[in-house]
């Protein structure tokens, strides 16, 4: 996929159960996508079968190795996988314009993942311009995303829509970055109104991603054991 093909925001890519090459071990590994893409895939210990994914971005002037620092342990102890990429600029695509190269990146990546990790089941989230960059794609692709998890999100602009996945929302009321009122209030509302199901969980803080609201959201997700 070009840039110019991923400005409607769809993803190609489908990982399966079935991955057709060796299992990736445990452990963060660096995707080899060429240029200057820069994706990590942080790999759970355990049984090398099929397993939940998580897409995550991180916020704006952000990197992979945040999103892991925010959500890895978390999701490595529910036996969930994380796709981490980084933005092509300072933050991502959608937010400065129109989805392109960010969205071809993640196109190729899980294309790369459906090679060698066995996958049940996936989500997209982020923080920030990622949570809002996840409200976008998400929506777009709800034919991949069962789930869309947004951490402290400012808006939410989807190229298109997909399928209604389930949202999952969270921001605290001493936000001095992108406001509640105005930021996931409106959004939890504007979703809700939209015929999506959605959570949403006010904390009491800041611009932040907490390391209970994480176990929340992925419990959320992945329901009951």
């Amino acid at each position: 996929m070009s840039a110019g093909q991923a400005a409607d925001g769809r993803l190609t890519s489908r990982p399966s159960p079935a991955p057709p090459g060796p299992p990736w071990p445990a452990g963060t590994h660096a995707l080899d996508l060429g240029g200057s893409a820069e994706v990590l895939l942080a790999v759970p210990p355990g049984h090398p079968g099929p397993r939940p994914l998580l897409v995550f971005f991180h916020g704006a002037g952000g990197n992979p190795q945040q999103s892991l620092a925010a959500v890895g342990r978390a999701a490595a102890e529910r036996g969930v996988a994380v796709l981490a990429p980084r933005s092509g600029a300072a933050t991502w695509d959608l937010i400065t314009g129109r989805p392109g190269r960010d969205v071809a990146v993640l196109d190729a990546a899980l294309a790369q993942v459906a090679e060698h990790l066995g996958v049940s089941r996936c989500a997209v989230g982020g923080f920030s311009d990622g949570a809002s960059y996840a409200l976008s794609l998400g929506p777009a692709n709800g034919d991949l995303f069962d789930a869309l998890l947004g951490f402290s999100p400012g808006f939410a602009a989807p190229p298109a829509r997909t399928g209604h996945p389930r949202i999952w929302l969270t921001h605290g009321t001493g936000d001095r970055v992108l406001p509640v009122e105005r930021c996931g209030r409106r959004l939890a509302a504007a979703f809700g109104t939209a015929g999506y199901e959605v959570a949403y969980d006010e904390f009491d803080g800041g611009h932040v991603v907490r390391p209970e609201g994480v176990v929340t959201a992925l419990e959320w997700w992945l329901g009951p054991e």
